[in-house]
């Protein structure tokens, strides 16, 4: 049974994240409670992705915090990651279970019931879900579906939820709300004066309505 606590998702964004590095953004946000890190970085290429996803690795032994890469599976599989992220556009989940293994974390993006409840619970074992608000930090996201278009989506899922687009820390209660068993912030943290800080503030938020 693989076991991975979606609550307080972070996913790296390098602009946003410039000012310190992702390498240091996730550092902070582990030390403020982020329990999952996601390396994104659309425009990297796999060698850097390696490069800071071993990096990323390296500063998150000794956590209990996960790292997730973002779509390139030569990546996370020469990292050695816990996880693997991939969307609707990307290869289909089977054939990047067959190259992952079956020990690593899957999470798929879906964004409508049925896509939601299309997905095999035994080779997927996340979905990420949204947008739930518009955000500029994913400029091809299809369309916000909002609260109650989550509560739809977390319902037809067979696999744990992770809430994803524009959250901060005031939505926390309507994503649990929702049913779904986290969120996944991007400008929340990264960018942040304080990542730290920031990620603390959310993790309040969740203990007050996980309790």
């Amino acid at each position: 049974m693989k076991r991975f606590d979606l609550s307080l998702y972070l996913v790296l964004d390098p602009d946003l994240s410039a000012g310190i590095g992702m390498v240091e953004t996730a550092r902070l946000a582990v030390a403020g409670g982020s329990t999952m890190v996601q390396l994104r970085d659309k425009h990297g290429g796999t060698a850097r992705m390696i490069e800071t996803g071993l990096a990323l690795k390296d500063i998150l032994k000794g956590t209990s915090a996960l790292l997730v890469i973002n779509d390139d599976v030569e990546a996370a599989v020469a990292i050695g990651a816990d996880g693997l992220h991939i969307g609707q556009d990307d290869m289909g989940p089977a054939a990047a279970r067959a190259m992952i293994g079956p020990d690593m974390i899957l999470g798929l993006s879906v964004e409508t019931e049925a896509l939601a409840a299309a997905i095999d619970p035994a080779i997927v074992d996340y979905a990420g879900i949204g947008p739930v608000f518009a955000t500029p930090t994913k400029t091809d996201h299809k369309q916000p579906i909002g609260f109650d278009g989550l509560a739809k989506l977390v319902k037809a899922a067979p696999v744990p939820t992770v809430a994803i687009g524009g959250l901060k820390s005031e939505h926390v209660a309507s994503v649990f709300a929702a049913g779904a068993d986290g969120l996944a912030v991007v400008s929340a943290i990264c960018g942040t004066l304080d990542p730290r800080a920031a990620t603390i503030r959310i993790a309040e938020e969740i203990r007050k309505v996980r309790r």
